[in-house]
């Protein structure tokens, strides 16, 4: 059986997409796809600039810095990156230099680094989702749901980041629609607080399709259109 190209790839995820909002009775245009290009080299975001595509998720600083320079070098101001994993907070500087969305805002010391840093230009921006922690491990990333409008306040006092919404990842061993109702709760509840803060960044490769169900406006899709590495 020949492989997919990667265009064909893309091409079926977009269906699916289509198909998913027509059925959850959503406007596309509402749907962003960012796709996952972590542990491949920067060809691949070049390639799927060629293909239409502009917004990329990675999640570790070192190679997404690295791989950022490299598109940048090539297809300059195209390419917008979303910081997607779990972010250290002394690499809060070089995340900025690059990524202008942050998917991964979940604790007090990081937000803490985050103004110290954007401090230091006026101008500077980020856009970014509080991530939730869907299961009952404290230690795994992500802010427990009932902290959430607290932590929102703190996050909305400063005006240099633009608090999208809510991002929330399903656990292990649970149906994708009970998470991702959770999460639609949460972002019931960020609204009414932050009526602007309406977007949830959720479904990934294996569950876009019942994300988009819920609501889900960020779709962090990889290995359904990069394939394995």
């Amino acid at each position: 059986m020949t492989e997919l190209t990667l265009a064909q790839r893309l091409g079926g995820v977009q269906d699916r997409i289509r198909s998913a909002a027509t059925k959850a009775h959503r406007d596309l245009a509402e749907i962003q796809l960012v796709i996952v290009t972590k542990n491949h080299s920067a060809d691949l975001p070049i390639e799927l600039l060629e293909l239409g595509e502009s917004n990329f998720g990675e999640n570790r600083d070192q190679e997404a810095s690295a791989k950022a320079l490299i598109v940048s070098e090539n297809k300059p101001g195209l390419a917008t990156w979303h910081f997607v994993g779990q972010l250290q907070s002394n690499k809060v500087r070089s995340m900025l230099e690059y990524s202008s969305v942050l998917h991964s805002l979940d604790r007090a010391s990081l937000l803490k680094e985050l103004n110290k840093q954007l401090a230091k230009d006026s101008a500077a921006r980020l856009q970014a989702f509080i991530e939730l922690n869907l299961t009952e491990d404290p230690n795994r990333g992500g802010l427990d749901p009932n902290d959430l409008k607290s932590f929102a306040e703190l996050v909305l006092s400063n005006p240099q980041i633009q608090l999208l919404g809510v991002m929330g990842v399903v656990g292990l061993g649970v149906e994708p629609d009970v998470d991702f109702e959770r999460i639609a709760i949460a972002s019931q509840a960020l609204r009414e607080i932050a009526p602007e803060a309406k977007f949830i960044s959720a479904g990934m490769s294996g569950d876009f399709e019942e994300a988009i169900g819920f609501g889900a406006t960020h779709l962090r899709i990889g290995t359904a259109i990069t394939g394995n590495r």
